[in-house]
């Protein structure tokens, strides 16, 4: 076409409008920007024919109106700066493998609310969750009172116990997962060894999604319990792992994920 990127479906006002936005608010992401072009051209009559997300999408990248990304604390790691520029360069896609058990995501995560050891001390423990890539089943949860190689070989030996071995295992660069105890552990299973690039939590987003719902349900509901144990803890997550969250309809796939763990293919 003769009109090849020149997105003739946006007019100058919505430009000028968009342009706005991102001077305002460099760190909103695309949808949001959208919403908000959305929302104005219902205000005002010389914002009209707002285009599709697609094409504000196509006009910010093409642009230079890019999310704009800060490190905690401020200053940036050569990696950091690196990582921000290969996701500004690069689009970033979702993704799901065709098979049960192709790929499992394996995360530590810290939780909200602290427990009671033996000795009286409160303390924050931190959790493991593994998840099945295509089913969203929640393979093995338990909570532990350190991120180390120990906790981690336990933790995945369970889900292995219960759901089989997977083809490939997606985590970050830990130093638990970077153990030679872990790494020979997953060389004699044939499991794929596969880590997120560095400063790239974006790739194991369904176990950051997974996350929320570990904070929002399972946490929401334990926050009126005094005196809180490691044991009642997990005992609490096991059953709210196996008979809620594994038995609830995902919202992506529409499918409870034991009943799409269950049909396969595997």
């Amino acid at each position: 076409r003769k009109d090849r990127g020149a997105q003739p479906s946006l007019s100058e006002k919505l430009r000028q409008a968009l342009r706005a936005q991102y001077t305002a608010h460099p760190r909103w992401s695309v949808q949001l920007h959208f919403d908000n072009l959305v929302a104005q051209a219902k205000q005002s009559p010389d914002l009209f024919g707002v285009p599709s997300y697609s094409s504000v999408r196509r006009f910010t990248r093409k642009n230079g109106l890019l999310k704009a990304r800060r490190a905690p604390g401020g200053k940036r790691t050569r990696g950091q700066l690196q990582a921000q520029e290969r996701l500004e360069a690069r689009e970033v896609r979702s993704y799901e493998v065709e098979h049960v058990g192709g790929l499992w995501h394996l995360d530590f995560h810290n939780g909200s609310l602290k427990i009671v050891r033996q000795n009286g001390e409160w303390v924050t423990p931190v959790l493991l969750g593994i998840i099945d890539d295509r089913s969203r089943l929640a393979c093995h949860l338990q909570w532990y009172l350190r991120e180390a190689t120990q906790e981690l070989v336990h933790g995945l030996s369970q889900a292995l116990l219960k759901r089989g071995v997977p083809r490939a295992l997606m985590t970050d660069r830990g130093a638990a997962m970077r153990a030679a105890e872990t790494q020979g552990g997953l060389s004699r299973l044939s499991i794929d060894y596969q880590p997120t690039l560095p400063y790239s939590p974006y790739q194991n987003a369904k176990q950051e999604s997974y996350w929320n719902q570990v904070e929002g349900r399972l946490l929401a509901m334990l926050e009126g319990v005094t005196d809180l144990t490691l044991d009642l803890l997990n005992n609490a997550s096991q059953a709210w792992g196996e008979q809620e969250y594994n038995r609830s309809v995902h919202s992506e796939t529409g499918q409870t994920p034991i009943e799409r763990f269950l049909a396969g293919p595997d």
